[in-house]
């Protein structure tokens, strides 16, 4: 009995602990490109994405472009600090893909593209920590894949022939975890200015239209959107009480452009039944739910009846027209008129 009490406890603090958690991820992209020139000029670019991109920097012009208005925020020395591992990534890809092209026997003004794709995904705990739960790191010459790290086996795994040397010398070393815990720090900073300056509450819709599947139905709708971070929760309700969630449709949680996220959530219901509903919105940027009740009307271009007779007229017009030249027509053809 003890026992059961004890596995009943940690399941619980599991599922709470799991609830104020929260996923995210952070990938740097780079390319770099050997041109068919006698000078053998390499290009560079990297693109940093957490969800969308949110930084670029290219080596051509030495040049750091911030995506996202929350990242003016950060320290100068942490956007020194950044700057300055994108310039060591960057002469980094141009040195390997010399290794690269040399595996293969290739000529360095023949034109070819490294691509390299390294980041982690992480939780950021309730007390705001960030826990690495995978690292990503590989790599793709002349648009094939090279050689990746496979964070289950924790080894190096090579794509093609010419990167088995690479693969038996990277798995006698341990860089892969010096490389994840820098990944979460950054992750942690991101999160923080992201967070910081994207605590504004989102908007809440409710509105209904015609429905698809029945003449006398109508999709009502909650739509919850500009809202960070991911937890927004919808509840349809009726006669304030909450519908259960197997009648429901749901859009899932959405991003939008400016970092924040969207849900919708949608119900088929009579047209001529007489209940209340509303939408209920709870998300931790809030202190209190958003209650937002449904008018009892919907958009429909059918309730529009000179519109309806406007069109049935217009449409009778033009199938008369096109009888009469059919008719026409068969008339000449037969060599009646």
């Amino acid at each position: 009995m003890r026992a059961s009490a004890v596995l009943c406890a940690a399941v619980l603090c599991t599922v709470f602990v799991s609830a104020l958690e929260d996923k995210h991820s952070l990938y740097y992209l780079y390319t770099v490109q050997s041109k068919r020139s006698a000078s053998n000029v390499y290009e560079f670019s990297a693109v940093t994405l957490d969800d969308r991109q949110i930084d670029s920097y290219s080596s051509t012009d030495g040049v750091r472009t911030p995506k996202q208005d929350w990242m003016k925020e950060m320290t100068e020395s942490e956007r020194e600090s950044g700057t300055a591992e994108m310039k060591d990534d960057a002469t980094w890809s141009t040195t390997f893909l010399g290794t690269v092209m040399e595996a293969f026997g290739h000529s360095e003004s023949g034109g070819h593209t490294l691509q390299w794709r390294h980041g982690c995904e992480g939780v950021k705990r309730f007390d705001g920590s960030v826990m690495g739960v995978n690292y990503t790191d590989e790599y793709a010459y002349d648009g094939q894949d090279f050689i990746h790290f496979n964070w289950t086996l924790k080894k190096w795994l090579a794509s093609a022939e010419e990167g088995r040397v690479m693969e038996e010398r990277w798995n006698t070393g341990h860089g892969h975890i010096t490389a994840l815990q820098k990944c979460e720090e950054w992750l942690k900073i991101y999160l923080h200015y992201k967070n910081n300056t994207q605590t504004k509450p989102g908007n809440v819709f409710v509105f209904a239209k015609k429905s698809v599947t029945g003449l006398i139905n109508l999709t009502l709708t909650c739509l919850a959107t500009g809202f960070y971070l991911k937890d927004m929760k919808i509840e349809l309700r009726k006669f304030t009480t909450s519908l259960p969630e197997h009648l429901l449709t749901s859009s899932g949680v959405r991003p939008n452009e400016d970092g924040t996220y969207q849900l919708r959530k949608s119900v088929e219901i009579q047209e001529d039944e007489p209940a209340d509903y509303d939408c209920y919105v709870t998300h931790s940027s809030i202190n209190t739910p958003v209650i937002k009740q449904w008018d009892g009307k919907y958009n429909d271009c059918t309730n529009d009846s000179s519109l309806s007779s406007t069109l049935i007229v217009v449409f009778s017009v033009i199938a008369v027209v096109l009888l009469v030249t059919l008719v026409i027509c068969f008339c000449k053809r037969n060599g009646v008129i």
